[in-house]
């Protein structure tokens, strides 16, 4: 069977990189939807590149044509881009959707943050493609958002304070991808996926400065433009800003940290450890300059 991977270069290109190599490694049939095919360099050799952009959905039914499954992970704040990939998915009688959604559609009541999410899963749902959802919590590489203020001032701003929550590792999310991708039993599952510990971010940063041998201090926001800069430090469009706002103050009231086990029952094993991950990408804040 023919897989159509989105996402796996970019920004959104932390889970479908990973997927990427995993399904190389199971020597899954395997095409990559790429705008730039010089932006995947370094992922398979075997997969087929096609050059498509889900923001001109003219240029998707190459792409589409054959497909079989499709791992489909959009970016931004819209739902342009997954009505489009769905559409044209349906057209080409593709037989299973992965789609990345987020924890926060879990939440009650539904936050701004999660408006666009649910937007996006109820349009693969009246598709009548069968799917199934990926929920994932924070990621663990939501860490490099915090370089530029290490460049400039060795600290991190933390908007969350004494909230707690469980970082996964994109390679988890994109080994769960792989799995339900290539495996029976998974169409019409909603599977929320965090890693197995809880932390602060004054926390993380101790994990950090730890792996690194460097006194990173930390900085708590104290202006919501703070809290939005912590997260885009380049800034936001105002309503993306106004969710981010929302969004730290519904972590900086969950002092215990929600997570779950799906990442072992699935794979069989723990997931991924912050610290692992630290060991894995310690020149970035090392060397903090030079990315």
């Amino acid at each position: 069977m023919m897989i159509l991977v989105t996402g796996a270069t970019g920004a959104t290109g932390n889970i479908g990189r990973e997927l990427t190599r995993e399904l190389d490694a199971k020597g899954a049939k395997l095409r990559l939807l790429v705008r730039d095919p010089a932006r995947a360099a370094g992922l398979s050799d075997r997969a087929e590149r096609v050059v498509g952009d889900l923001g001109e959905p003219s240029t998707l039914p190459p792409a589409f044509d054959g497909v079989d499954k499709l791992f489909l992970l959009t970016q931004g704040i819209g739902t342009d881009h997954t009505a489009a990939a769905v559409a044209t998915a349906e057209a080409a009688g593709v037989s299973h959707i992965v789609h990345v959604s987020s924890l926060h559609v879990t939440l009650v009541p539904l936050p701004a943050m999660a408006r666009w999410h649910h937007e996006r899963e109820e349009i693969v749902r009246a598709s009548g493609i069968p799917a199934t959802f990926l929920r994932p919590g924070g990621f663990m590489t939501n860490a490099f958002d915090w370089l530029p203020t290490i460049r400039e001032g060795n600290h991190v701003l933390d908007p969350v304070g004494p909230g707690r929550y469980a970082p996964i590792d994109p390679a988890d999310i994109g080994a769960v991808a792989a799995l339900v991708l290539t495996e029976a039993g998974h169409q019409g599952e909603e599977y929320v996926l965090t890693g197995d510990e809880t932390f602060t971010v004054a926390e993380q940063v101790r994990v950090i400065s730890g792996t690194v041998g460097r006194d990173i201090k930390v900085r708590e926001v104290t202006t919501p433009d703070e809290a939005v800069r912590f997260r885009f430090p380049d800034g936001a469009p105002q309503e993306l800003a106004d969710a981010i706002t929302e969004g730290f103050n519904l972590m900086r009231a969950d002092t215990v940290g929600f997570r779950t086990d799906t990442v072992e029952r699935l794979l069989g094993r723990k997931p991924r450890t912050f610290a692992d991950w630290c060991a894995r990408n310690a020149e970035a804040f090392r060397r903090p300059e030079t990315f």
